[in-house]
């Protein structure tokens, strides 16, 4: 999954939830920008790669969502 289509992901999840979404990608450090969700947040790196396994389960850990909770409907 490249880092645009996680964020994509993230936000409908947010909505489905009523969960604030906030993406920042001038605050971060080149290509990376932070995002806060729901009172967490993580730093997602150039948007346009694929995100590496370590990564993804990484960010998801520090938003405290599933990898399950993305695929939702």
């Amino acid at each position: 999954m490249k880092g645009n289509e996680f964020l994509k992901k993230l936000k409908a999840l947010a909505k489905r939830k009523g969960w604030n979404y906030e993406w920042h990608p001038d605050e971060g450090k080149g290509s990376h920008g932070t995002l806060y969700m729901n009172g967490k947040l993580t730093v997602v790196r150039n948007l346009k790669d694929e995100l590496k396994t370590g990564t993804f389960h990484g960010m998801l850990k520090q938003l405290g969502i599933k990898e399950s909770d993305l695929h939702d409907k």
